[in-house]
């Protein structure tokens, strides 16, 4: 059963959280609610997001000290976060939300089919990363376990390999899609640099994993460089 992804909504009014609900529910993910500042931050101590909508005007903590606080912590820095604004007042406006971290900045009223173009592509990166985590994992539980399957039973070596191959390909396969697709559509700069970033991490685990064919090196001379 594939996990779903959790996309936070950040809004102090409901009717406005209601309405983001009703635009990303066609994604068929995880939507948390938060109506305010702190709420968002206390939600981000304990789960993980694949994207967060923020909006920019709440009373109290704003939107942007919002994400200050989240580009602070070590484990939510990298979210990205898309600011959403009732109000525009020009171009040092636009400016602070991206020195804030926002990966894309939108006025109200936005166009319902941008936006949630816009969130998908977040949500399928995230995706993308979460299943390169899993086949990382893996990989390195197969080694510390000399290859041993879930009774304690010795793997064959070759059918191993050819199990986590096989995995790996597939994300593979489809992070060079998305690629494809971010840059045919040239979409936003940071997804494309996230895209980039997910590949990178592909190639070095494929390069880990090839180094364990017969006649390409030892486990121990792959894990030394890791």
């Amino acid at each position: 059963m594939v996990q779903k992804a959790k996309i936070l909504l950040v809004d102090d009014r409901p009717e406005n959280l209601l309405a983001l609900e009703a635009i990303l529910s066609a994604l068929d993910q995880t939507l948390v609610r938060a109506s305010s500042g702190e709420e968002a931050l206390k939600a981000l101590l304990t789960d993980d997001f694949a994207v967060i909508l923020l909006d920019v005007q709440m009373p109290g903590m704003d939107g942007f000290e919002t994400a200050a606080h989240i580009k602070r912590r070590e484990r939510t820095r990298d979210i990205p976060i898309i600011f959403l604004t009732a109000i525009n007042h020009g171009p040092h406006h636009t400016f602070r939300g991206y020195a804030a971290g926002a990966v894309d900045y939108i006025s109200k009223p936005f166009d319902p089919w941008v936006l949630r173009a816009k969130v998908s592509v977040f949500v399928e990166l995230y995706m993308k990363n979460c299943q390169l985590r899993e086949q990382a994992s893996l990989l390195r539980l197969q080694l510390e376990g000399n290859g041993k399957d879930a009774g304690g039973e010795a793997k064959e070596p070759a059918g191993l390999l050819a199990e986590l191959s096989a995995r790996l390909a597939a994300v593979e396969e489809q992070a060079e899609a998305l690629t494809k697709q971010l840059n045919d559509e040239s979409t936003d700069a940071a997804a494309v640099a996230t895209a980039a970033h997910l590949e990178r991490k592909l190639t070095g685990l494929r390069r880990a994993l090839d180094a364990l064919e017969p006649g390409t090196g030892s486990t121990s001379s792959v894990s030394s460089q890791n």
